[in-house]
């Protein structure tokens, strides 16, 4: 279990209140030339959520990654209470560095509604999560090449139930499917939850964009970025149980991919729609 690396990530997400509407969040010690998209749109949301109500949960983000962002140095978040009626609440806040916006997102909360329910259903035939590899055992071949990157504590399990890192230098279809979930066990905060899922939903979907170009992962100079990220939260989950990401890439062009992913819970409950759009281009 990484319940130390999981605990480091929940330290991560509790800002600090500094005045009223503004907060402030800092960056793990750990070399990034940037810091971290899931990170800045994670801790963003936990800025939001801090000015709603409990019964306000999240339905849906959408974000502009601006600037990169400098891990040396701590981040505002400043939110707008844009808008507060009885079933809808809507936020917007702006990430700060040296002065200049590196981020900015709009959120919305509502509170429960019963309706009528349907949804995509999850996809079947996919490997259970403990019958698959974990990172280290995924990338022990380039252990040497990854170097600290490959043996620090991660807070986020996550296991591709597709490809394997040789198969990175042929052309692969434009999916991949991931389980993944928190490494430890979390407080029942919901916000707490829809925020680290926010951090996870990051790590790979842009990656999915490259997979039909034969790229491979450790091998070749590709300069990757995000773009814009929105999420849409349909159901309960918990971060710390297992979740399916589904991921999908339906265009790559001008130096920007896209892809969408859906997360669903173990039981089959479509939880989580995302979309992503990144730089991506080829360094020579």
């Amino acid at each position: 279990m990484g319940q130390p690396a999981v605990d480091d990530l929940i330290q991560l997400l509790d800002l600090e209140n500094i005045e009223v509407n503004i907060f402030r969040g800092v960056s793990p010690a750990v070399e990034r030339q940037r810091v971290f998209g899931g990170q800045v749109a994670g801790q963003a949301l936990v800025a939001a959520a801090r000015t709603v109500e409990p019964e306000f949960n999240v339905h849906s983000l959408h974000s502009y990654f601006l600037r990169p962002g400098d891990t040396k140095v701590p981040i505002l978040y400043e939110v707008d209470r844009i808008h507060d009626g009885r079933s809808f609440k809507t936020r917007r806040v702006i990430a700060i560095q040296h002065g200049r916006a590196i981020f900015n997102l709009s959120a919305s909360f509502h509170v429960e509604e019963s309706s009528f329910d349907h949804q995509d259903p999850m996809p079947v035939g996919v490997a259970e999560p403990e019958s698959l590899p974990d990172f280290k055992e995924r990338w022990k071949e380039w252990a040497e090449l990854m170097g600290d990157d490959y043996e620090r504590d991660r807070p986020i399990d996550m296991r591709n139930a597709d490809w394997e890192p040789r198969d990175r230098k042929r052309e692969l279809p434009p999916d991949q499917r991931v389980w993944l979930r928190a490494d430890g066990r979390l407080p029942d905060d919901p916000v707490l939850h829809a925020c680290i899922v926010t951090y996870a939903s990051d790590m790979t979907l842009l990656d999915t964009t490259i997979l039909p170009h034969a790229v491979g992962a450790m091998e070749e100079s590709i300069f990757m970025a995000s773009l814009d990220h929105a999420m849409w939260f349909h159901r309960p989950f918990r971060a710390d149980d297992w979740l399916l990401y589904v991921q999908h890439t339906p265009s790559m062009s001008g130096a920007r991919g896209f892809a969408r992913g859906s997360i669903y819970t173990r039981e089959g409950a479509l939880a989580i729609s995302v979309v992503q759009e990144g730089l991506i281009r080829v360094v020579r």
